[in-house]
């Protein structure tokens, strides 16, 4: 595994900023992790990164440990925090030069160049960092997080600020990244989750109260399965009964026309796909509602107590 928390907690004085959570993720992984402000999830990237130590429990990142190897550990990270810290007195070109003095990189031309093709840069290279926007400011920063190549990428509100060309730039290289690179991000931006995580971990008053994939996720906040189908033609009442004896089939509605919204205790598609084969019926539509990931984390931290 490149990064393994177990039982980290982090308090401020008689405040539990972090309350004993573990995870892991490995190589491949795009892992969101998300919670409401004042969650934790800023302090736990800090830990991680060697800038706050915990008060117990203990991390690795890459096998090396927090406070004992944080040398070896801030060589493997690559760390975009949420204020992007940049020198805005410097050219972008001029301040990657420095960050890869910093790493020692030992070609840092061609990868100052590669960095500046891979997160677009490329007409903003010489300007001040000062005079660029926020979207552009955090393509920096960006860069300066790949600069040494880590083996781990831990990113704080990485799309802040983007329009949406930018986004789908910064998405698509965080996905590539993610294919050899473990990532690790927050956001607020529930469609991010979505469109990037392989797994969601949720964070609420310092308590991890969700590590799963999207998938799962979902059903754990679905009490019933909404399933539209949508026929060519009428059907007798024999064959409408024979949906309404499905065992998992709560309720059906019929919306408009020939389309019908289903309540079932179960995904009932293939029932319902081999209902309409008995009956010679076409299906024009099968699908089943979707619990957003917004729904889904909504609910875990909104709950009184975890």
């Amino acid at each position: 595994m490149s990064v393994e928390l177990n039982e980290l907690t982090k308090k401020f004085g008689d405040q539990i900023a972090v309350n004993g959570i573990s995870f892991t993720a490995k190589p491949g992984e795009i892992v969101g992790f998300l919670g409401p402000n004042g969650a934790g999830k800023s302090t736990t990237m800090k830990m991680l990164t060697c800038y706050s130590e915990p008060t117990s429990g203990t991390a690795k990142v890459c096998g090396f440990d927090i406070e004992t190897q944080s040398k070896d550990v801030r060589a493997a990270i690559g760390y975009l925090p949420e204020h992007n810290p940049l020198y805005k007195d410097m050219y972008v070109k001029e301040f990657l030069g420095f960050i890869a003095g910093i790493h020692k990189v030992s070609k840092p031309s061609k990868r100052i160049n590669e960095l500046i093709e891979m997160t677009g840069l490329g007409l903003e290279q010489h300007k001040l960092i000062g005079a660029l926007s926020k979207g552009y400011r955090q393509r920096v920063g960006l860069a300066q997080a790949m600069m040494h190549d880590p083996e781990v990428l831990i990113l704080d509100e990485p799309t802040s600020g983007l329009d949406p060309n930018q986004l789908n730039d910064i998405r698509q290289l965080i996905q590539t990244l993610g294919e050899k690179k473990t990532v690790i991000f927050s956001t607020h931006i529930m469609q991010e989750v979505t469109a990037l995580c392989d797994r969601v971990l949720i964070i609420n008053r310092g308590n991890l109260v969700a590590d799963d994939p999207i998938e799962v996720l979902q059903q754990r906040v679905i009490s019933d399965h909404k399933i539209y189908l949508t026929i060519e033609k009428k059907v007798n009442e024999s064959a409408f009964a024979e949906i309404t004896d499905i065992r998992e089939v709560k309720k059906i509605s019929e919306v408009s026309g020939y389309r019908y919204e289903i309540m079932a205790a179960a995904d009932i598609r293939k029932d319902l796909f081999e209902w309409a084969v008995r009956n010679n019926q076409v299906i024009l539509e099968l699908t089943k509602s979707q619990v957003s990931v917004e729904n889904v984390f909504r609910q875990l931290t909104q709950e009184k107590n975890v």
